[in-house]
Parts: C-alpha cells; sequence; structure tokens
C-alpha cells in the first residue's frame, strides 16, 4: 500500500531538488519508517558556501559521501561544524562507470559524446550493469557494508547520504534500505524514480548547453536521470546472487539477521 504522503512534490531545500527524506513510509508489519532520521541527496555543489546555514534544519550530524575520490578531490563536501564526513568509494572497482564520471557531465555536458562513443548508443545497458555490479562488486559491498554499520550506530544520526547527482549509488542505498525495513517494492520505485520528476528539471540549463553545442537532449535523459529497467538490473541481481533482500545483506554485506533485526527497530516506528 503507497503511502503518498512518505514522498512531498518538492524537496525541503529548493537547492537540493533531489533531496529528500526516506522516512514516512509503511511498512508491511504496520510499521512506518521514522522520519527526520535518513536522507539522500545530489552532491552539495549548490550549497557549497552556504551548507552549514541550508542544512542546519536537518540536523545532520554524519554525511555519507559514495563519491569516487577523484570526485570528491575535485568538489569535496563542506566542512560542517559537529558533522562528520564518511566517504565509501563504491565504484572504486569500476572506475569507468557512467555513475562514477557525472561530475564531468556537469560541469561540460559535451563530454557526454566522449564517454558514450564507445558505447554504440548503450549508455543505459551500461549504467544497468553498474547496478548489477552494485550486488557482487567488492568495493560496493565495503562501502554499503560501512554505510549499515553506521546506521546501526558506529556513527551518528541524523545522517545524509550522497553521490553526484544522487541517483544510483545513492538510488541503490535507498532501494536497500527501504527494501530492508519492508517497504512495498512500489513504494521503493516510486522514490526512485522521484528523480525524474526532481533532478532532471533542475538540470534544464545544462540541457539547452548540450543542445547548443548540436547534441540531441534526449541524450542526456537515460544518463542523468533513472529508468526503471535499471532498479530492475539491481533486483535481478540480487535475486540471481543471493535469493532475498535478507540474504543479501548477510552475505553480501556482512550484516547478519539480528543485525537486520537491529536496524528495524532503529529506523521503524508505530
Amino acid at each position: 500500500m503507497t503511502q503518498v504522503s512518505a514522498l512531498p512534490a518538492t524537496s525541503p531545500i529548493p537547492a537540493l531538488p533531489n533531496l529528500r527524506d526516506l522516512g514516512g513510509w509503511s511498512a508491511h508489519d504496520g510499521r512506518t519508517v521514522v522520519t527526520q532520521r535518513l536522507y539522500r541527496s545530489t552532491d552539495l555543489r549548490s550549497v557549497i558556501t552556504t551548507a552549514a546555514d541550508v542544512l542546519a534544519p536537518l540536523a545532520l550530524r554524519t554525511i555519507y559521501d559514495l563519491r569516487s575520490a577523484a570526485e570528491r578531490t575535485a568538489l569535496p563536501d563542506p566542512t560542517l561544524p559537529g558533522v562528520t564526513d564518511v566517504p565509501l568509494d563504491v565504484l572504486a572497482d569500476a572506475a569507468q562507470a557512467i555513475p562514477g564520471n557525472l561530475d564531468k557531465v556537469l560541469e561540460d555536458p559535451t563530454l557526454l559524446g566522449e564517454l558514450t562513443s564507445s558505447m554504440e548508443g548503450k549508455a543505459g545497458d551500461y549504467i544497468a550493469q553498474t547496478y548489477r555490479d552494485f550486488l557482487t562488486m567488492d568495493s560496493a559491498n565495503a562501502a554499503y557494508r560501512r554505510f549499515y554499520l553506521g546506521l546501526l550506530g558506529e556513527d551518528s544520526g541524523p545522517a545524509l547520504f550522497h553521490c553526484t547527482t544522487g541517483k544510483d549509488r545513492t538510488g541503490w542505498a535507498a532501494a536497500s534500505f527501504l527494501s530492508l525495513m519492508g517497504v512495498d517494492r512500489d513504494d521503493v520505485y516510486t522514490d526512485y524514480l522521484a528523480t525524474n520528476d526532481r533532478l532532471l528539471p533542475s538540470l534544464a540549463p545544462l540541457f539547452d548547453k548540450f543542445a547548443a553545442a548540436g547534441g540531441d537532449p534526449e541524450v542526456l535523459r537515460p544518463v542523468l536521470g533513472v529508468q526503471k529497467s535499471y532498479l530492475d538490473a539491481a533486483f535481478a541481481s540480487l535475486d540471481s546472487e543471493y535469493g532475498d533482500v535478507a540474504t543479501y545483506f548477510s552475505k553480501g554485506l556482512g550484516i547478519d539477521a539480528a543485525a537486520q533485526e537491529q536496524l528495524r527497530q532503529r529506523y521503524l516506528v508505530g
């Protein structure tokens, strides 16, 4: 059953249009994911000089940065008083993956042609493969394991997690979290696909710049947005490699059944 109120129409911080609270969704056992405890977002480039003031209402204590070392070097997270920044390089084992290079596209969308020239128009297929890799790649499993250990109490909350555009590495973190909480799969997809309604309109100037340079703006959509097929690929990989969500957490991430239940106790109310 969809909890419509779990996904407000807009971000609570307009400068971060793809920011959202992961709370409010109904779980299968009748409880609800707690609000104001865990947030997903894009990187913080749009608030880099004002982050302390802009993010103050979230009362953050930890930020999980799912980007690569190169992405963090190019655009470090701002240093915020009382907030611990935890770097988690999900794609360390796949440095050329498209999701790990979106920072370059945001700076210069014409680079997308170079990025995809060898892919023969199959950028979406390559992105879907990256989603499969989220379930099997050592760097991804290590990063997501540390993320969940943090949520278990290794770090303080409230917490925010992000990559560059807040849709792929961040998308799987959110989808796996909501799945573990027992949120209906349709609602997991609703949260995931909201990126297209929130992020893409904010990137209109980038689409215009790409068109002015002679590019087809439609080429950008599967790269800068999300598709159901991407998350389908991740869940198909989960099913084939592990069989179910609980086994993914226990065997893939080393988060055993007791720790999984502890996470539910921490993040479900009612």
